[in-house]
């Protein structure tokens, strides 16, 4: 029996509803930080009235995870191991940073942030996910640095509306 990885896929093809989404909507053909570009059309996404919903975004998180990770192995076995091209996993990664934050831009922007830099740095275990073949390994380094961030943010907001009183 031969495994998933151990295949010819050469002759494989994204269709376009994979290319969309796996490449968080075009974003990772953009030629520089494709990563920071599907954070940021993550966060476009964000600022459509009622997507703030936390029924609405765990959903989406969710159907995201769900569908990513077969994505995102594809677009692997394509382009190589973690490849610019796939952006769901900062899709991803962005919305769990934006979960249960107040609308408002400077929460959204310290939210960027914080996502951003924790994507780039991977602090463990973050940075031994991404050793995990496939997709899996796309997606969880990327929802671990989201957790890592939703944390941050969650406190952050917390400390300053303690202050606030």
């Amino acid at each position: 029996m031969t495994d998933f990885y151990s295949r010819n896929y050469s002759k494989m093809k994204i269709n376009i509803f994979e290319k969309i989404l796996g490449s968080g909507f075009y974003t990772g053909y953009l030629p520089i930080a494709s990563g920071t570009w599907g954070s940021l059309a993550a966060l476009i996404i964000f600022l459509i009235p009622g997507f703030e919903n936390p029924s609405i975004m765990i959903f989406m998180i969710s159907l995201f995870i769900l569908i990513g990770v077969p994505i995102a192995t594809k677009f692997e076995l394509i382009y190589g191991k973690d490849p610019k091209e796939c952006t769901i996993d900062e899709v991803v990664g962005m919305w769990i940073s934006l979960l249960f934050i107040p609308k408002k831009i400077w929460w959204i922007i310290i939210a960027f942030l914080v996502w951003r830099a924790l994507d780039i740095l991977k602090p463990f275990p973050a940075n031994k996910l991404e050793n995990i073949k496939g997709g899996w390994g796309i997606m969880l380094d990327d929802i671990a640095a989201g957790l890592y961030s939703f944390m941050i943010v969650q406190i952050t907001i917390y400390l300053f509306n303690m202050l606030a009183k």
